[in-house]
């Protein structure tokens, strides 16, 4: 794919999502997990609507980390361009996500360039809902998602409203897409689609494929029990 040409106050990198309004983001099937039960880094390709890639995600976790905690576990995941240039690293510190530890729930820094915030997807507290604030780097509220009470399907797409701050308007949606019943059986790798304005600051839409990558870990990966999360109940 060329390069796309450079725009003000756009991280180096990140050309390419001015230019769009939706994204995909598909998690690659690791055959030793399916077969061994260990659970390995995960892998993400991020396309464009046409099937081409534009980024590829990996998750950078000590072994011992994804074995003790699981889909909890604190992570980096860095994401790079086609020519292999680290563009975002997401940052997961080691938090809980029940509704009933109010004061210690879920958080993901997003970078672009690494090392720089661009800004903050925060956890938070409601008794049923998955609620979400996506904040700019300087910890202003920008956004709101909410999510499912119930937060599993089947046969159908599970969608995480993105909403304005006074979640009267929504103006994007981060959605997990069904994959068929083998893949949501036997694998926890998913499927997501992320539809945002186009007109969205640059820095935002890259926060919001964070939020992305951390409400793939809170719900859709499977525990060492091999069930994933239905709510923020549990």
């Amino acid at each position: 794919m060329p390069v796309p040409p450079s725009f003000p106050n756009c991280p180096p990198g990140l050309e390419y999502l001015t230019q769009i309004d939706q994204i995909l983001i598909h998690q690659q099937i690791e055959l030793l997990e399916i077969l061994t039960g260990f659970e390995t880094n995960n892998k993400y390709e991020i396309k464009n609507t046409l099937g081409q890639r534009v980024y590829f995600a990996a998750e950078d976790t000590e072994c011992c980390t994804r074995v003790c905690c699981g889909p909890a576990r604190p992570f980096t995941i860095r994401i790079v361009d086609n020519l292999g240039h680290e563009v975002i690293t997401l940052q997961r510190p080691l938090r809980c996500s029940s509704c009933c530890f109010p004061c210690c729930l879920q958080e993901l820094e997003v970078q672009s360039p690494p090392g720089t915030p661009v800004g903050y997807v925060v956890q938070n507290w409601h008794i049923c809902l998955p609620k979400f604030t996506i904040q700019d780097e300087k910890r202003r509220d920008i956004l709101k998602i909410t999510g499912p009470c119930v937060v599993c399907s089947c046969c159908e797409d599970i969608n995480f409203e993105v909403k304005s701050l006074d979640e009267t308007a929504t103006v994007g949606r981060i959605s997990k897409q069904w994959t068929g019943f083998v893949r949501e059986a036997f694998t926890d790798a998913d499927n997501f689609g992320i539809t945002f304005p186009m007109d969205l600051d640059v820095k935002m839409k890259a926060v919001m494929i964070g939020a992305c990558f951390l409400i793939d870990f809170m719900f859709f990966e499977h525990g060492s029990d091999n069930k994933q999360r239905t709510g923020v109940w549990q």
